[in-house]
């Protein structure tokens, strides 16, 4: 997965609650307000809320943010946490990403390239679908060349497109090669991308009123902008979930949601807020989940235009920001300071940077040499996001202190990812938990189509693909520490904080993981969990 996954704004009433969608908050251009989920996972879920030996048998509950009449159980086309929730409940991928964000095997037992880089073969391991027929690699490459489709907006079609999928080929019911068009070292990331679920070869469009998938739990009917019940797969490959069944609900709005937990009408309520967090955590009604290291927060400047196409002004930008009062106002605390780097406690991650801190004396002289001292300049924000507003207006008066006059602009939520977002000279920005090397390909490459800094360098672009090209994962992460100290000596990126994503269990849920930023494989892993 690549950002936060959008959230809706239409739904239906149910019993007990009143709903509407909601959009998670997504970080890129291409995607809807929303944390984009993104696509990497650790082994079976840890142990989180509460203790104990797992107990088999009843039915849970999870409140989620919908999106109404557009909601869908096809996997390829999901953006919404719900979607993604409902998703890995009955579908698997090849691969998902731990919390490191590395890629970790799922219906792919393993993966081998060869020499070059540019063709990995995949052995799947022995798993079925819900009507019993065993997932091989005919499966695996209908799923994938349905996603790459050109006439469709499937989520995961940019991360499948180094592949070529015309060559590719089944070398037998349970291996697939996959012939790729240039060498792509974080290949195995691209299995676990946000949306690349297998499904049966031949599915169409008409077949997710009652799909079929390999995952834990099986269809039992949906509703769309209210309800979805599956029931447990007994014959899952990675064993059969707790839960005998587990219902989706919508709930839009967050007081819903709190509400509806609180008065026992579910046990899992997605997405809360920190105010709310605070004012229930540690009181022994509900337990708060903390997913830590689930959201990126930060602003991006426009290395292609003035004032931000000389690096002087940026790092003196970098230097304006207090992180930890950003964190603390912003996100109510509910976070960690940030360091212009994408990634924090993630893979390849370069935590051997100093911390930087606000020096207002060194940002007035670099404004000074760079003859803007004078600096006014339009810092565009919206709602779309939670934080956004208030991170805006912090740092308006941070850089007042610096002599920089920011003129706080907000936007609409419906057009903020769309345009405001690739216009605007300094915008704020967010993106959920992804590899590091999906976001510098993403995201900072002279081709990315989400590139929200306009960072173009072709030295850049040429380490990336040095990279991908280098096949000795030492020697390949210090060319990813090379491009991470230039981006933190001159990027666009000024990344203030990372954010909590938080939930709330019922006291009866044990088994929720507590270390699993949002999109990862034991985020929403909902065949861990039990009620006792």
């Amino acid at each position: 997965m690549s950002e936060l996954p959008s959230s809706g704004r239409e739904a239906g009433d149910v019993p007990g609650l009143r709903r509407r969608g909601f959009v998670a908050a997504a970080a890129g251009a291409t995607a809807a307000a929303g944390l984009v989920l993104a696509g990497c996972g650790a082994g079976p879920g840890t142990p989180g809320t509460g203790g104990g030996t797992p107990r088999r048998g009843g039915r849970l509950r999870a409140a989620f943010a919908g999106g109404g009449a557009s909601e869908t159980l096809d996997p390829h086309l999901g953006n919404l946490f719900a979607d993604a929730a409902r998703a890995k409940a009955l579908y698997d991928k090849l691969a998902d990403c731990g919390t490191d964000m590395a890629a970790r095997p799922r219906l792919a037992a393993k993966w081998e390239p060869n020499d070059t880089l540019d063709r990995w073969r995949i052995t799947l391991r022995k798993a079925s679908f819900h009507n019993g027929k065993p997932v091989t690699a005919h499966d695996v490459l209908y799923s994938f060349r349905r996603i790459a489709d050109p006439k469709k907006a499937y989520r995961a079609k940019a991360s499948l497109e180094p592949i070529d999928l015309a060559a590719s080929r089944a070398v037998s019911p349970d291996t697939v090669e996959f012939r790729l068009k240039r060498p792509t070292a974080e290949f195995p990331n691209i299995l676990a991308a946000f949306g690349a679920y297998i499904v049966p070869d031949g599915t169409t469009t008409a077949n997710f009123t009652e799909p079929i998938g390999s995952g834990p739990f099986r269809f039992v009917s949906f509703t769309p902008g209210r309800s979805c019940v599956v029931k447990r797969n007994d014959a899952y490959w990675d064993g059969a979930p707790h839960l005998d069944e587990l219902e989706f609900v919508v709930a839009n709005e967050e007081s819903a949601r709190i509400n509806a937990l609180l008065g026992g009408q579910v046990e899992y309520a997605h997405e809360l807020t920190p105010t709310t967090a605070r004012a229930h955590e540690g009181k022994g009604q509900i337990e708060i989940v903390r997913l830590r290291n689930s959201a990126m927060q930060s602003f991006a400047m426009k290395t292609d235009r003035a004032p931000f196409d000389d690096k002087r002004v940026r790092e003196a930008f970098f230097l304006i920001a207090d992180r930890k009062e950003l964190v603390d106002g912003a996100l109510s605390g509910a976070g960690e300071i940030g360091n212009d780097l994408f990634g924090k406690g993630y893979e390849y991650y370069a935590d051997d940077l100093p911390q930087r801190h606000q020096d207002l004396d060194r940002a007035r002289h670099l404004l000074r040499q760079a003859g803007a001292q004078d600096l006014r300049i339009t810092l565009d924000t919206s709602p779309v996001a939670a934080g956004f507003t208030e991170a805006a207006g912090i740092f308006r008066d941070q850089a007042a202190k610096a002599g920089v006059t920011l003129q706080v602009k907000s936007g609409s939520k419906d057009s903020y990812w769309s345009d405001i977002l690739d216009s605007g000279t300094l915008c704020c920005y967010r993106s959920g938990a992804m590899p590091i090397e999906s976001h510098l390909s993403q995201r900072l490459l002279t081709g990315s189509t989400t590139n929200a800094t306009k960072w173009h360098h072709k030295d850049f672009d040429a380490l990336y693909q040095q990279a991908q090209s280098t096949k000795d994962k030492k020697e390949r992460a210090a060319v990813y520490g090379r491009m991470q100290r230039r981006l933190y000596a001159e990027g666009g990126f000024l990344v203030w904080g990372f954010a909590d994503w938080i939930v709330g269990t019922s006291r009866r849920v044990h088994g929720v993981a507590h270390d699993a930023p949002a999109n990862t494989l034991d985020w929403a892993r909902f065949d861990k969990v039990w009620l006792a």
